[in-house]
């Protein structure tokens, strides 16, 4: 089909687009893909059939996000297809691909403000037990438990880290987020010594000679992943009795929260976190917020 051989080829100019010029992450980007390819499977199959990128309107966007809702797609997932396809016409225009952008003045779903799961300081302090017996793999876990706790990082972050982005010296780590944006993030002693206890007795067993500059190495001597990741904090959570399903998320929300409740400023926190916005970190101050209001209803004597 013409139609559907010319909107592939948008379509990876798009992606290489998101790639080098705006440098956003390859699982973003991936998601980006995804979303615009999904509308195209949506389109495709019409009657009469799509004469091209130029022929779409702003009702078949419409169409199709209300034929989402219909499939059970959530009006958050809904908003992300959205922003998707608003920087895919975007991207068009600008390419002067076509002259009228479809998506432009769709407005987006309202999704309301779902507040982060966390976890107590307790169950914080329960999960960063180490056992007695430390073997390499076990230096290794929660070497990374302790610093993502410490730190705030995104688990896409905490995997990437090369060895020398860590200063144990200074107690800190040197952190490339989103948009290859670099910050700085400091650590405590009690991290800096989970981590200089795996570099030394722990990583080189790992290598087993091999040379990789990633901090964290699996048992193959490969740079750690996050599926592995992942699997590693829930496995540790049951271990230590936690019930309840525990992500690497929620360890960074739990950072945020932790210091904000501590009296963090926003500013500080927005630094080490890697927002962009501050508008993204405010969404901590509500959840101490609803902690507080928790607290008084169950302890007020008139609740």
């Amino acid at each position: 089909m013409k139609a559907a051989s010319q909107l592939n080829q948008y379509l990876l100019l798009f992606a290489q687009h998101l790639t080098v010029q705006r440098r956003l992450s390859p699982n973003t980007v991936a998601a980006y893909s995804a979303d615009v390819r999904s509308f195209f499977n949506f389109l495709l199959p019409a009657d009469p059939p799509l004469a091209g990128v130029s022929d779409i309107h702003p009702e078949q966007i419409v169409s199709y996000l209300q034929h989402c809702l219909q499939h059970r797609i959530s009006t958050r997932s809904n908003a992300r297809r959205l922003a998707a396809l608003r920087a895919f016409f975007r991207f068009l225009k600008d390419q002067e691909v076509i002259t009228i952008d479809p998506a432009a003045e769709i407005d987006a779903p309202k999704t309301g403000h779902s507040l982060p799961r966390t976890l107590s300081t307790t169950e914080v302090d329960t999960l960063l037990r180490p056992p007695e017996h430390k073997t390499p793999i076990i230096l290794r876990n929660y070497a990374m438990l302790h610093l993502l706790y410490a730190s705030g990082l995104r688990v896409s972050e905490l995997v990437s880290l090369p060895v020398n982005s860590c200063n144990l010296s200074a107690g800190y780590v040197r952190v490339l987020g989103k948009g290859n944006k670099e910050r700085i993030v400091p650590f405590s002693a009690t991290t800096g010594e989970m981590i200089r206890d795996y570099l030394d007795h722990g990583r080189p067993v790992l290598l087993k000679g091999k040379a990789n500059p990633a901090l964290f190495c699996s048992r193959r001597g490969s740079a750690m992943t996050r599926n592995r990741f992942w699997q590693i904090i829930q496995e540790t959570a049951v271990r230590a009795g936690i019930s309840r399903s525990i992500s690497p998320h929620m360890l960074r929300h739990s950072f945020a929260t932790h210091l904000l409740a501590g009296g963090a400023d926003l500013r500080s926190l927005q630094m080490m976190l890697g927002h962009s916005d501050i508008a993204t970190t405010q969404i901590y101050t509500q959840v101490d917020k609803d902690r507080l209001k928790s607290i008084h209803q169950r302890y007020h004597p008139r609740g």
